[in-house]
């Protein structure tokens, strides 16, 4: 379960994401971007320590992007080229946003939930007196099936500036669409549908 805070971030995470997509070679905009979030996902953090959540985005007329993040307390060394930024959070403080195909909490959680026929995480916003269930905005499940076996993540090699980005982690090879236009190969595969978008659409694959 994911639980969100009602609370204000400065820079918001389209502000972030508007100063760092543009630096991707991936990106294929041009001039600044003008970001529109089309809905978002997310995995459990089994510790419960690191905030797991993916954005679909577009600008303007531009292919829909998907941009995995990973929400962490304090700066983690063997990611700094994979740094976002920095936002203030008014209930937890300082956060640091990592591009997720970099973070082995966000590889494990794609690896499980695609492998065992999961879906993303269910999310409760908390109210501070209460705390209410809300229905994520992108719906993902994956295709395998609840009795397969998971391997252990204890690291990760990426390749992150390509596009798909690439995953090596727990002997597995994870393939993450930047852009869902792009087609990926076949295998074990995360899917997903949003609002106008009936057809679910291939996200990543397990090779």
């Amino acid at each position: 379960m994911a639980l969100i805070h009602r609370a204000t971030l400065v820079p918001t995470k389209l502000e972030l994401l508007t100063a760092w997509l543009p630096t991707r070679p991936w990106w294929t905009g041009s001039g600044t971007p003008e970001l529109e979030q089309v809905g978002a996902y997310r995995f459990d953090d089994p510790a419960g320590e690191v905030g797991v959540e993916t954005l679909v985005v577009r600008s303007g007329a531009g292919p829909l992007l998907q941009v995995p993040l990973t929400y962490r307390g304090a700066p983690v060394d063997e990611q700094a080229v994979a740094l976002v930024g920095t936002v203030e959070h008014s209930v937890l403080g300082r956060r640091w946003v990592y591009d997720a195909c970099s973070d082995p909490v966000y590889a494990a959680g794609l690896l499980r939930v695609v492998l065992t026929g999961g879906t993303g995480a269910a999310e409760e916003v908390d109210h501070g007196d209460r705390r209410e269930a809300r229905t994520p905005t992108v719906l993902v499940r994956g295709s395998g099936s609840p009795d397969a076996t998971v391997p252990q993540v204890d690291g990760v090699r990426t390749d992150a500036d390509s596009d798909p980005a690439t995953v090596e982690a727990g002997g597995r090879q994870l393939v993450v669409a930047r852009r869902l236009d792009r087609v990926l190969p076949g295998g074990p595969a995360l899917t997903g549908t949003w609002a106008g978008q009936d057809e679910p659409v291939v996200l990543a694959v397990v090779r």
